[in-house]
């Protein structure tokens, strides 16, 4: 069997077993390390495979399948997108000691076929903007949660439409019926905007994987996408904005229309346009403050002769490029973590996306991201 297709890593952190059924487990000699017997996994479902050891002190692990070692963490994440049955070795080592164990993962074909696209959408909050309450539309009395219902009614599956994340920090949270599998050397998936050429309003992309195996973004740690601006210097780690909740709606335009100030020790207005006369400010949302926090990128948008433009970012943003560019593909490989540190990722199953800018553009009003719809490059 071939395996330049298969992804396996070693995760540094511990992941529920699966198929952990009693009569499954083995005993090794008296120094202490059991391993299931085999472990099942559907298609492009992580399966992690740990060992019971004690009495190693100080133990180093190396997995192998076939010759070819594939991790050295005492957990190991195991995803195929290839159906068959996949023979692994574990060798622990401590000091003068070493025992060598086996087990076996069967990768079986999934119940029901997968779809590349967007499965579901778990959160949904723009910033304040000109389509915010528009795009989509806000019925008085609706909630956070009939909002994101309407998000994921634009967002899930192929036909997908298009919605607003507002100014900075303006978010959506989406997921998909499997994991996307991080292929070697390759981008791994898309997400649709509206960016063309001189127009482009980028969002920063976030991944997590379903560590918990609940199928819900909660306690899984989330990772950014370093795009190409993530070391510039003009690039704001740890950025946070509160924008103030407009006491009166009947000034249009108004130029000082929702006060925003910032970590920075900067301040300003988001502007109301003629164009655009509902509220800029999420109605649903239940405080009179609203606040985002994350990295914030330059503004890209410049003006001459009353002619704004937004400058392309070169890789890793979501409507940056057009969707018909391999430049709107993101890798998964480019995730890093909180202190900036590349991570490995077997695969994720989540996708976060806000805005990443805090710009006025004159008559364009703000720069907001908005989002299209989503899918995985490898289905």
């Amino acid at each position: 069997m071939k395996y330049s297709k298969i992804l396996l890593t070693a995760l540094s952190f511990a992941l529920i077993q699966s198929c952990s059924d009693d009569e499954n487990i083995i005993e090794t000699n008296p120094d202490n390390a059991t391993l299931q017997v085999s472990y099942d996994a559907a298609r492009l479902k992580i399966v992690s495979i740990e060992p019971t050891v004690s009495g190693f002190e100080n133990a180093t692990y190396t997995w192998k399948l076939g010759n070819e070692i594939i991790g050295n963490e005492k957990t190991l994440g195991f995803v195929s997108d290839k159906v068959g049955a996949y023979d692994l070795t574990l060798e622990i080592t401590s000091g003068v000691t070493s025992k060598t164990i086996k087990t076996k993962v069967n990768v079986t074909q999934e119940l029901s076929t997968y779809s590349k696209y967007i499965s579901q959408v778990f959160d949904y909050l723009p910033a304040v903007g000109q389509f915010t309450n528009a795009l989509p539309s806000y019925v008085t009395g609706e909630t956070q949660a009939d909002m994101t219902a309407k998000a994921a009614k634009a967002l899930v599956g192929e036909k997908s439409t298009m919605i607003t994340l507002g100014g900075y920090g303006g978010y959506v949270v989406f997921g998909f019926d499997h994991t996307i599998m991080n292929q070697p050397n390759k981008r791994d998936f898309k997400v649709l905007g509206n960016g063309f050429a001189g127009s482009s309003e980028p969002g920063i992309v976030m991944v997590a994987y379903d560590k918990n195996k609940n199928g819900k973004p909660d306690d899984d740690e989330w990772y950014e996408i370093a795009g190409s601006e993530y070391t510039n210097p003009n690039t704001i780690k740890n950025y946070s904005i509160s924008y103030q909740k407009p006491t009166e709606e009947d000034k249009i335009p108004n130029p000082e229309y929702v006060k925003w100030t910032d970590n920075q020790g900067n301040s300003g207005y988001k502007t109301k346009n003629s164009y655009h006369k509902q509220s800029y400010y999420p109605l649903w949302f239940g405080s009179d403050q609203l606040k985002f926090s994350g990295t914030l990128l330059a503004s890209n948008y410049t003006e001459k002769n009353g002619i704004w433009t937004g400058k392309q970012l070169a890789y890793g943003y979501v409507d940056n490029a057009p969707n018909n560019s391999e430049d709107s593909n993101i890798d998964i490989d480019w995730a890093v973590d909180k202190n900036g540190n590349p991570v490995k990722l077997l695969g994720i199953d989540f996708i976060k996306v806000y805005t990443a800018t805090n710009q006025e553009a004159g008559w364009l009003g703000e720069i907001s991201t908005e989002v299209a719809g989503a899918y995985d490059l490898h289905l």
